[in-house]
Formats: structure tokens, C-alpha cells, sequence
């Protein structure tokens, strides 16, 4: 790989629950993305905020779906997630509330990712 360029994919994923298929294909590409060697940044955001908590992934269910529980195992493995600091303000969680891994970061972060040499972002 001398003389490439790291690809980065950067996914923002806004829909939880209250969107599953939206929810689910960010989580799938994701973690698609991760088993096949790109760096992966996982962006928890609106609603996706819960699954931030530790068994709430694991609650998830979309028929014909991977499981969202080992598609964020699988990001947390290879990749980066990351709970949009606004979004977890507003549903009163802290970072000590998270999943272990998860960090706590804001837009100027989310920014910084997406506009990096390499990087492509998607919004879901």
C-alpha cells in the first residue's frame, strides 16, 4: 500500500429506534467497512445517542439484520465511536455511562474527521 492514502469513512448515524432500517444500514456499512480494513469513525448522534449505554444495542431488532450488538462490537474492535457530546447532554448521559470505548466529542471533532485527507463521510 506504498503511496496510498489511508481512506478513512467517517458515519454519522442520526437515526436510532425510531428510524431502524436508517439506524441499522449506518451500523451495517460500518462495521462492513471495518471487516474489510478501513479505518471506520462511528459517529453516535440524535437518537443512535443510546446506544451509547451498555445493553442497549442488544435491545435493537430489525428483521433480516445483523444484530446492531455485534455490528457496534465489531466498530468498537477495529474502529472508533464516538457520542456526539449535545446529543448525550440532552439525554442526561455521561461519558462514565458509556459502553467502555465510547468516547464523548463535539462537532469541531466530527469536522476535523470528515474534512481529513482520505476521509469520506456519510450521514445516516
Amino acid at each position: 500500500m506504498l503511496g496510498r492514502m489511508a481512506r478513512t469513512l467517517v458515519v454519522k448515524v442520526t437515526a436510532g429506534a425510531d428510524a431502524p432500517e436508517r439506524c441499522s444500514q449506518a451500523f451495517t456499512v460500518a462495521a462492513t467497512a471495518v471487516a474489510s480494513g478501513v479505518s471506520v469513525s462511528l459517529w453516535l448522534t440524535g437518537e443512535s445517542a443510546w446506544f451509547a449505554l451498555p445493553g442497549r444495542a442488544a435491545q435493537f431488532a430489525l428483521p433480516h439484520a445483523a444484530p446492531l450488538e455485534d455490528l457496534l462490537a465489531a466498530v468498537l474492535a477495529a474502529g472508533r465511536v464516538t457520542l456526539c457530546t449535545q446529543c448525550a447532554a440532552r439525554r442526561g448521559i455521561a461519558p462514565e455511562d458509556t459502553i467502555a470505548g465510547v468516547r464523548v466529542a463535539g462537532a469541531a471533532a466530527f469536522v476535523e474527521e470528515a474534512l481529513a485527507d482520505g476521509a469520506r463521510a456519510l450521514v445516516y
